[in-house]
């Protein structure tokens, strides 16, 4: 069977729907299907208008040596806008600012604004409920995510948990570090880690990633005087972030209101287990409190007291354990043929 993985890309930025693009094309390739993953537009923010028209006029019928696709997956904003009578959207997300963190954009905008981007808001709301809302079958890879389709647009989905990417993750160590692996952005809450360590003695942290909040992350480090205790550790290789998975005590994936967080089932792949905060969205939906991990309160208190009890490795190791199980769960030939099977 031939398969083309689509979804739309932000240029020099590794995101999460990248990863699980390819590992979705990894593992139809592992169950002897043609598979390949095709990136359609997506313009810069303000310009998606154009981005869904010139996704719903790209041809993705016929291969480049003039055979026919029979199956198409979409997964991102607006890569499911392209057309294809055996169409199966996973859905990653919608253009978040125009729906849950609307509230949050529009209050940084001025009258204009807010009078523009709404009309924009509007007009892909309603693009989105059509193309959503028709026969296509749609999958979520969240409840979190499922949940944001129904209250705006009342669009049905199935859950459906992406596996963790292809990688030879194992166990080195428990080394009392908590490792975080995440976008140096607002919405991931490095900071309350950073606090959390602050305020607990002997604790460590390993902050993995770049983005636009490194400057000011590192001077919170600077001001609490944690230097020897945080390290930034930037963009990682493949085989770096196994082995730093390998060797922490636990992960740190705290972010707001997360679509999903691919990093929950990649520590649970290599025993550890997660702190995350109630708010959280995917990653609460996978951490079960106290057995394959914490889910906290998205305090510095709460978070430095799990942070504290992760120091103890016994414990951490038994979380790890039961974490494993649960990874175990999730396979990549159980999702490719639940996504081929419905259409």
């Amino acid at each position: 069977m031939r398969v083309l993985v689509v979804t739309s890309d932000v240029p020099l930025v590794e995101g999460g729907h990248r990863v699980i693009a390819r590992a979705l094309v990894q593992g139809l390739r592992d169950q002897g299907h043609h598979a390949e993953v095709f990136t359609t537009p997506q313009n810069r923010f303000g310009r998606q208008v154009s981005a869904y028209l010139a996704t719903a006029l790209t041809d993705v019928g016929l291969t480049g040596d003039g055979h026919a696709v029979d199956v198409v997956i979409s997964l991102r904003y607006p890569s499911y806008a392209v057309r294809h009578p055996r169409h199966v959207v996973w859905l990653n997300h919608r253009l978040r600012e125009y729906y849950d963190l609307w509230a949050s954009y529009r209050a940084t905008l001025g009258p204009r604004g807010r009078l523009v981007q709404g009309t924009r808001r509007q007009i892909l709301h309603f693009l989105d409920r059509r193309l959503l809302r028709s026969e296509r079958r749609v999958f979520a890879q969240s409840e979190t995510i499922c949940q944001r389709l129904d209250r705006w647009g009342g669009v049905p989905a199935q859950v459906l948990y992406p596996p963790a990417p292809q990688r030879p993750y194992r166990c080195d160590d428990y080394d009392g570090a908590i490792l975080s692996v995440a976008r140096l952005q607002p919405l991931k809450r490095n900071e309350i880690l950073i606090e959390a360590v602050a305020a607990t003695p002997g604790a460590r942290a390993r902050i993995a990633g770049e983005g636009p909040e490194r400057e000011r992350l590192q001077a919170l480090v600077e001001s609490l005087a944690v230097n020897d205790r945080v390290e930034f550790l930037g963009r990682l290789s493949e085989d770096r972030l196994v082995a730093e998975y390998a060797r922490c005590s636990a992960v740190w994936y705290g972010a707001r209101a997360e679509d999903y967080g691919l990093v929950t089932l990649e520590a649970f792949n290599s025993a550890k287990p997660v702190v995350t905060c109630s708010d959280s969205g995917g990653p609460a939906e996978l951490v079960e409190d106290d057995v394959s991990g914490f889910v906290v309160a998205p305090t510095i208190d709460d978070v430095a007291t799990a942070v504290r009890r992760l120091q103890d490795p016994e414990l951490a190791a038994e979380l790890g354990r039961q974490a494993r199980q649960v990874a175990e769960k999730h396979s990549w030939e159980r999702a490719v043929n639940t996504l081929l099977e419905s259409v």
